[in-house]
């Protein structure tokens, strides 16, 4: 297919969202970005067009917040754990039917709304939570490689050690990093990553940079539990219509 055939209203739109709310809170624009994109086209689709965007902002955030890392050994294992997940997930995106995939994604963002809303004040030390690193990395990688949406397992854990925002962004963005290093090769093999998917992902890149400081200011200008609650209703509408796609 021709990449002009495609309506690129939509992926504009939920690029935008995806920037909106990473700029907020320094992660989670595939939580809007990919079940959006899943509703109009496909999860294959709108996890491989999410490549270059994923790519490029954490590469951004990672050199802008290296000196806020936390300990190596932790973020090494963290990584290395999402990198074999991610393997693992994107096998499984070139190779189980698309309404399962959609099934799947909705399931992973109910997964997501329901620990939040049930857990809001969890907190993980971080002696426990080295002890379980890789296990967590390793299903959030495959998470991130089967639907792209790694938000319940990664965000969740590095959420409840109550870091800092500057460490949080830091460290996910060298776990999202490392993921797109297996990822992008991985999706050329299985055919994924067409030509017009990669002129599309790279087109993709602009809409996410450039909301990401408008949702920086509105994360200074609007209450955290505002802007968390309004996050929690749109996932909702999409994981709900995700799922009724999946069984239809």
């Amino acid at each position: 297919m021709d990449w002009l055939s495609y309506n690129v209203v939509y992926i504009f739109i939920g690029f935008a969202m995806g920037g909106l709310l990473k700029g907020a809170t320094g992660a989670g624009a595939p939580l809007v970005a990919i079940p959006l994109l899943s509703l109009f086209y496909s999860v294959p689709l709108a996890v491989t067009v999410f490549a270059m965007p994923n790519l490029t902002s954490n590469l951004w955030q990672s050199w802008k917040h290296k000196e806020d890392l936390l300990p190596y050994k932790f973020v090494f294992m963290f990584a290395l754990a999402g990198m074999v997940g991610a393997g693992i997930g994107t096998y499984m995106l070139a190779s189980v039917p698309g309404n399962a995939l959609k099934l799947f994604t909705a399931l992973a963002v109910f997964c997501y709304i329901g620990f939040r809303l049930a857990k809001p004040h969890w907190i993980l030390s971080f002696a426990h939570a080295s002890k379980i690193v890789f296990p967590i990395g390793a299903i959030a990688g495959v998470l991130q490689g089967a639907v792209g949406i790694s938000a319940p397992v990664s965000i969740t854990f590095l959420n409840s050690m109550k870091l800092e925002r500057r460490q949080f962004i830091a460290t996910i963005s060298i776990f999202f990093l490392a993921m797109v290093f297996v990822q992008l090769p991985l999706m050329i093999y299985y055919g994924l990553m067409t030509k017009e998917r990669f002129i599309l992902s790279c087109l993709a890149i602009v809409p996410l940079l450039a909301f990401m400081p408008v949702g920086a200011f509105l994360a200074r200008h609007i209450s955290k539990e505002t802007f968390d609650k309004v996050i929690l209703v749109v996932l909702g509408i999409l994981a709900i219509r995700l799922a009724y796609e999946g069984f239809v």
